[in-house]
């Protein structure tokens, strides 16, 4: 790397760091390193190493230039081994995105604790650090603090980031209570199909929010309607329903949203807006009050609860492995019936006492997972549900169970147009799913799993599929492009390796 390169990149760093709110000494901290080097580093006067220019971008949630990725991040899978040990659980990712959503509606300090560290927070951290907001992870226990300026600065919004995200439409809900007019880019994620966002643009106009789609963004104009108002959610999805409440919070008088989701991303962001001082009746079933306030400024720290679906994962790596792990912290109340599902399947595990999470609402359990003799199918087929039946994200971590177990069985996935058709891709490591139509699947095993090389799918769900299928087959597998992966898991590969699995995370030049 020639000098003049090491003064732009120097400078590129410089300024995201100061963009971040960041100081040198904190920088140092988060990187392991000392003052003095990161004084180099901006200065133009350090060499620096693709891990280091990696480890950069992760502290200051920005991918610094091409550098930091030459190549497609890949794992190297080393499969056929039993797994042993303890793993815990960390918070939500779906909840993580809603409360970054739902921080735009104080005007205070706000502070979330042990946040997930994940691509899908990174970019909305990008867009909100791009209009003004100001962010910084305090700890390593990735406790992150929010500051909103003043007045945001809409017009330096960071679309590129905001399309990588289905949850940037959760924008809606809290802006529409600080500006008149503004707009949004059109919302990404994975690709399972289209998913309608009428659910929200109905719920939004019964408080006041128009919106126009136009040229790859939402167009969204403000008339507040104050009062009591009554929404009747066009479809009880998840992101919808925060979507209407967070919109409701600052609406004066009582917001009643019927058809609710209930799920528990939804109950986070309802206890945090409760730490707001919005009341709110209903609070886990299907009908909510919101009883909104017009003005919130306060200084608070909130604790978003377990994530059911990386609980759910883990249930599925021990199935499909025939591993004795421990699971720490795994929200109860939103796996019973998956885990009354696996022990019909034969599947061996215990479930100890309920404790607290952080928030002081959840319900969280240790659960032991044994060594089972043989998982068998179902005889009935496997379909999710809005809570509380099956949740929706945890359908696909079945799919590599029931083709470890022996018969055949059906896995419906209704809700998404495209996810199901990925399930194929445990077959390039010799399992048989074969596709009834776009929405079902006939899964038969036991499959006797063999190494293979694949691409990652473009959803995140099904690409864990295909490294839960690559950890049970012995040899080794390549499994590139593990982008959709890093979206909701936090250090996947070594949390895996600590319990004896064998992944080597590289990049190609």
């Amino acid at each position: 790397m020639d000098d003049s390169y090491k003064e732009k990149i120097g400078k590129l760093i410089q300024k995201t760091r100061q963009d971040r709110g960041l100081t040198q000494a904190e920088m140092a901290k988060a990187l392991g390193t000392s003052q003095s080097a990161v004084n180099r580093i901006e200065n133009g006067g350090q060499n620096l190493s693709m891990e280091m220019l990696a480890r950069i971008s992760d502290v200051l949630n920005s991918e610094i230039v091409s550098l930091n990725r030459p190549g497609t991040l890949n794992f190297r899978v080393e499969g056929g081994r039993k797994l042993h040990g303890t793993i815990s659980v960390k918070t939500s990712k779906n909840a993580a995105v809603a409360l970054l959503c739902a921080a735009l509606l104080n005007r205070g300090k706000t502070t979330l604790r042990r946040m997930p560290r994940i691509e899908e927070v990174n970019r909305l951290l990008e867009v909100l650090n791009s209009i003004g907001v100001q962010t910084r992870w305090l700890n390593d226990d990735n406790d992150l603090e929010i500051k909103p300026p003043a007045k945001l600065k809409m017009d330096e919004m960071n679309a590129e980031a905001g399309r990588k995200t289905r949850s940037i439409i959760m924008f809606m809900g809290p802006l529409m209570h600080i500006m008149k007019e503004f707009q949004i880019p059109y919302a990404g994620g994975c690709e399972l199909g289209e998913r309608t966002i009428r659910p929200h643009l109905f719920a939004m106009e019964e408080l006041g929010l128009n919106v126009e789609t136009h040229a790859g963004w939402y167009s969204c104009t403000v008339k507040p309607k104050n009062g009591n108002n009554t929404i009747v959610m066009y479809e009880g999805g998840d992101t919808a329903t925060e979507n209407a409440i967070m919109a409701a919070a600052r609406v004066e008088g009582v917001t009643t949203i019927k058809r609710a989701s209930s799920n528990y991303m939804v109950r986070d962001v309802c206890y945090f807006l409760e730490k707001l001082g919005v009341k709110i009746e209903g609070v886990g079933t299907d009908v909510l009050k919101i009883h909104g306030v017009k003005d919130i400024n306060k200084n608070i720290t909130y604790s978003p609860a377990e994530d059911p679906i990386e609980a759910m994962t883990f249930l599925s790596i021990a199935a499909v492995t025939n591993s004795a792990i421990t699971i720490t912290r795994a929200p109860i109340d939103f796996l019973d019936l998956e885990l009354l599902k696996l022990e019909k399947m034969g599947m061996y595990f215990t479930v100890g006492p309920e404790y607290k999470a952080d928030n002081g609402r959840t319900n969280l359990v240790d659960i032991k997972c044994h060594e089972s003799p043989g998982l068998i199918a179902l005889e009935d087929k496997i379909e999710a549900h809005p809570f509380p039946g099956i949740n929706i994200d945890n359908l696909p971590y079945f799919v590599p169970i029931a083709a470890s177990a022996e018969g055949r069985t059906l896995i419906h996935d209704w809700i998404y147009e495209n996810r199901a058709i990925y399930y194929t891709e445990l077959n390039k490591l010799n399992a048989n799913v074969q596709l009834a139509d776009v929405h079902r699947g006939y899964v038969t095993g036991p499959t006797k799993w063999k190494a293979a090389e694949v691409i990652c799918p473009p959803a995140l769900r099904p690409a864990v599929l295909v490294l839960i299928g690559m950890l049970a087959a012995p040899g080794t597998s390549i499994l590139r492009n593990v982008y959709s992966i890093s979206r909701g898991y936090e250090d996947l590969a070594n949390r895996l390796n600590d319990l004896g699995a064998s992944i080597e995370v590289f990049r190609e030049i």
